[in-house]
């Protein structure tokens, strides 16, 4: 029996000596490449943490202890220790989540998958247990120096300053990168930070004297802390950082040494108020492909050759992302006015073209969404079109700025939504159902949704033409997959695909949905239904269009792969009433529940958005309103007169 199949749970890494643990870890190394290679995961970053997750979990006694991961993409490791050892469906229906996950286990405690959200959870566990009076539990925070490039790290750590006595460590995973190398300040510093701890006691001997004096003093202190701290580094040489922030920093220690890492945990352990242990790791520690890859070093990979890193699978078709990569290039060679912003994710949203073309026209701002937003519309004040492309599920980070800062002063910004609706096997935080129903309450917005490869260059073009409100361009995970050319282009932009033989069901498909509904209106035929297939392109504001070929259908069926819950299908409904058009509208889309992982395909037809699902209940609408449909269900006359039946039951 191997090392790793004795760890049924943490306390099992107890018993073991150095050497073993050293074991230990090379076999779980071994098995993240086997296994992750077969379905596909984040393989770099657990490479890389795994004597500092051993070393956690021989410090910290979980779940009595609460560790969090920032992200949770580094959780493999965590999740073998804690005795989640079948990976042979992970990210697969029905097998293990890629990210931390509370059905799974007590061990795990934030399932989202966001960025940057760990030291504000840290912090509210921790004033609780100090609350509650459970003050020997411990809150573990391990945080990628990616993710203090997010705002909200520091809005916690600003917080967990203030409250000195909790028990309460951050782990800085420092491999130098997100998904690609970290940029900014925020590196360089981590890059050379460097603490003693005597400026830390001589500045707690003379906060307890002012405390001595009570209330006057306290309030006496708060004003010359500034002063006290530049006289007191005289002394020291502490880094200005984490000493204005008034938090203990242990290190840096080399992430990768077992004994090392275990020894400054315990330190910080011991400490008793917040303490902040820098490791520095790298990523894809111990495989020599991942080291290699110099995008990313394997963040995340498909199914692989486990021994040359190669994919096993040859995607002929171009994906989403790298249509937009080529076009966006295309732009931007006419139009100096084009600067592209990434929110620590340049090759993951096919902005790296631009980047490498126009270097000076790309700006990462790291994991910053909130930011990126408002400085683009300071670009665009100043006279640029900026194009913020992201994940879908990330603008949900910055709608505030969205609707303030770019929707109220009529911004030209252009927002490029990759891995928009369901994407798959990352799970819920990062399916990105949501943006339709939140983007299109902004007041001027324009949001389009192609189909196919040619309405994603063309879109892009006409978004970027605007330069008085905001504009978005969202499309799915993956391959493009087939085009579909329109029968007609009406005076609006609006594409008819198809047409029945007559106007019984008005299909409004949004981007993708588009080869769903084709596929319906031919189901429909052979039940004897004529219908019309349109795609919007511009799904809001609703086309005039739309409203007028409603006026002539029976039945309006919106197909969409956003939240149901205020999506398209309620803003035609809503217009539709206000125009005066009473015919019945059928919205379909996604249920307002946080999907779980799986393939796009199971998410589908788990909820009902397959051809068949969508021409079953289409039929039984028909039905039981009575429309007329175009001729017999089948050659049959049994057939027609159990079809007469049903109509009058």
């Amino acid at each position: 029996m191997s090392l790793l199949e004795t760890i049924r749970g943490p306390r099992d890494l107890d018993r073991l000596t150095d050497d073993e643990m050293v074991d230990l870890a090379a076999e779980i190394r071994r098995f993240l490449v086997d296994e992750v290679s077969k379905t596909g995961g984040h393989l770099g970053p657990n490479l890389g943490v795994v004597e500092l997750t051993l070393a956690l979990h021989r410090v910290f006694h979980s779940p009595h202890d609460a560790i969090v991961f920032d992200t949770g993409h580094q959780s493999y490791v965590h999740k073998l220790v804690t005795g989640r050892q079948d990976f042979s469906r992970l990210r697969l229906r029905g097998g293990l989540a890629g990210y931390p996950q509370r059905s799974e286990s007590e061990h795990d405690i934030v399932e989202s998958s966001h960025a940057s959200s760990s030291l504000s959870w840290a912090d509210g566990i921790s004033r609780a247990f100090q609350v509650t009076g459970q003050s020997d539990r411990h809150v573990v925070a391990v945080v990628g120096d990616g993710a203090l490039t997010g705002g909200m790290t520091w809005e916690a750590l600003n917080n967990i300053s203030d409250d000195n006595d909790r028990r309460l460590i951050i782990v800085v995973n420092d491999n130098g990168r997100s998904y690609a190398p970290t940029i900014g300040g925020m590196a360089r510093f981590l890059n050379t930070v460097r603490t003693r701890s005597t400026y830390r006691d001589m500045h707690r001997g003379s906060r307890a004297v002012f405390d001595r004096l009570g209330h006057p003093g306290r309030a006496f202190y708060r004003g010359v802390r500034g002063g006290l701290h530049g006289f007191l580094s005289r002394f020291t040489n502490n880094e200005a950082l984490y000493s204005n922030l008034d938090i203990k920093y242990v290190g840096p220690v080399d992430g990768h040494d077992q004994h090392a890492m275990e020894e400054a945990l315990r330190q910080a352990k011991n400490y008793g108020t917040p303490v902040i242990v820098h490791a520095i790791t790298e990523k894809g520690r111990g495989y020599d492909p991942a080291r290699a890859d110099v995008a990313d070093q394997f963040h995340a990979v498909g199914q692989i050759d486990p021994e040359t890193g190669e994919p096993l699978e040859t995607v002929n078709a171009p994906s989403w992302t790298s249509v937009f990569a080529d076009e966006i290039v295309s732009i931007a060679e006419h139009d100096e006015k084009i600067v592209g912003i990434t929110a620590a994710m340049l090759r993951p949203v096919g902005l790296h073209k631009l980047a490498e073309r126009f270097p000076k026209r790309v700006l990462d701002v790291g994991i910053a969404e909130q930011h990126a937003v408002t400085s683009a519309a300071g670009l665009a004040f100043g006279g640029l079109h900026p194009v913020v492309a992201l994940y879908a599920t990330f603008v949900n980070r910055a709608f505030d700025q969205v609707l303030m800062d770019v929707g109220l002063h009529r911004a030209g910004v252009t927002f490029v939504l990759d891995r928009a609706g369901v994407t798959g096997p990352d799970g819920p935080s990062h399916h990105g159902m949501w943006d339709l129903a939140l983007l299109q309450i902004v007041p001027h917005i324009r949001l389009a949704a192609p189909r196919d490869a040619s309405r994603l260059r063309e879109e892009l073009r006409e978004a970027v033409a605007v330069s008085d409100a905001p504009t978005v361009v969202r499309f799915s995970k993956g391959s493009v997959g087939t085009e579909h050319e329109a029968l007609a282009r009406l005076d609006d932009g609006v594409d008819v695909l198809h047409r029945g033989e007559r106007d019984d069901v008005l299909l409004v498909c949004v981007g993708p949905m588009a080869s769903v509904g084709l596929d319906v209106a031919a189901r429909l035929a052979d039940q004897g239904i004529g219908a019309t297939v349109i795609d919007p392109r511009w799904v809001v504001p609703v086309a005039s269009s739309v409203i007028e070929l409603s006026r002539t259908h029976r039945l309006v069926v919106t197909i969409e792969d956003g939240v149901r819950v205020g999506g398209i299908g309620t803003r035609i409904r809503q217009d539709l009433r206000q125009a005066g058009v009473d015919t019945a509208v059928t919205e379909l889309g996604l249920p307002d529940e946080f999907l779980d992982h799986g393939s796009r395909a199971e998410i589908l037809e788990e909820v009902g958005l397959t051809p068949q699902a969508i021409a079953r209940d289409v039929v039984a609408q028909v039905l039981g309103s009575k429309i007329p449909v175009a001729r017999p269900l089948s050659d049959d006359p049994a057939s027609d007169r159990s079809l007469d039946a049903r109509r009058h039951d």
